[in-house]
């Protein structure tokens, strides 16, 4: 491992982490800032998409995260720190004490991606998910259940984001996914690549349960709130999942689970 030890929180060398909640949403040149073990391991990994840049630690983690740190490229600089020096580099209190900087893969073509899929395949598409929370959600959703992976359309929010990476224990870092394409180009392309597109929608008259799933399945999410544009709707296969107790939806997050368990289990 190439450990560099750090006591001045302004050291040069760690400049790409310092004061991550004020620079999070600003953009890295390609690269991101994750945290937590969890995500650690993961973009250490094989299955990471992404590379690893460089890691800033406590020095109290050194020991339980030498295994992972040890799977990192030759070279990756390891910066060791005190808790407070940590801090005070992160700008605020960092309980995991780890944070990782990676870059981010290159950007996969739509039609390019979708050509490549096998005949069978569950895809999710997300439109206007702004919220990091539930953007995280979605993406470890669709690795749980074993999703090819995502089409996120223009409105979508930044999934590198450090918080929805947290939130996706890393399953940002690993899926594949598309970004930029309106929902109608999406919808479009999935069609035409023998898809059958379910759209998610509380006022749709079937239901998911009476749902047989197709070979090829794609299941469009919207915003909660307003939910999906009724022209987008309108070209798909509209679907419910029936409520009681006077509620008309759930969190997109968790109608992307309860929808990708019926696709990946039923019949």
């Amino acid at each position: 491992m190439n450990l560099i030890r750090v006591s001045d929180p302004f050291d040069p060398g760690i400049s790409a982490f310092r004061d991550v909640k004020e620079r999070d949403l600003t953009g890295r040149q390609g690269l991101f800032v994750a945290e937590g073990e969890v995500v650690l391991r993961v973009l250490a990994s094989s299955a990471s998409r992404c590379a690893p840049v460089a890691v800033l630690i406590a020095e109290k983690r050194l020991e339980a995260l030498r295994d992972a740190l040890e799977q990192l490229p030759e070279g990756t600089p390891v910066f060791l720190a005190p808790q407070p020096v940590l801090d005070a580099i992160a700008g605020f209190h960092l309980h995991r004490g780890i944070l990782a900087l990676g870059r981010k893969p290159e950007p996969l073509g739509l039609e390019g991606w979708l050509d490549a899929l096998p005949e069978q395949a569950v895809v999710v598409g997300a439109c206007g998910i702004g919220n990091h929370d539930n953007m995280g959600g979605l993406f470890r959703n669709a690795a749980a259940f074993g999703a090819a992976g995502l089409l996120l359309d223009e409105t979508c929010c930044d999934p590198f984001y450090r918080k929805a990476i947290r939130v996706s224990v890393g399953a940002v870092l690993r899926t594949p996914f598309v970004e930029g394409a309106p929902a109608d180009v999406m919808v479009a392309a999935l069609q035409a690549r023998g898809f059958e597109v379910l759209a998610l929608t509380p006022s749709a008259a079937e239901t998911l349960a009476q749902l047989k799933p197709a070979p090829r399945t794609a299941i469009l999410l919207g915003s909660e709130g307003p939910g999906l544009p009724a022209d987008v709707i309108a070209r798909c296969r509209g679907l419910a999942i029936r409520m009681s107790g006077g509620f008309d939806s759930l969190n997109v997050a968790t109608t992307s689970a309860v929808a990708l368990h019926h696709l990946t289990t039923a019949g």
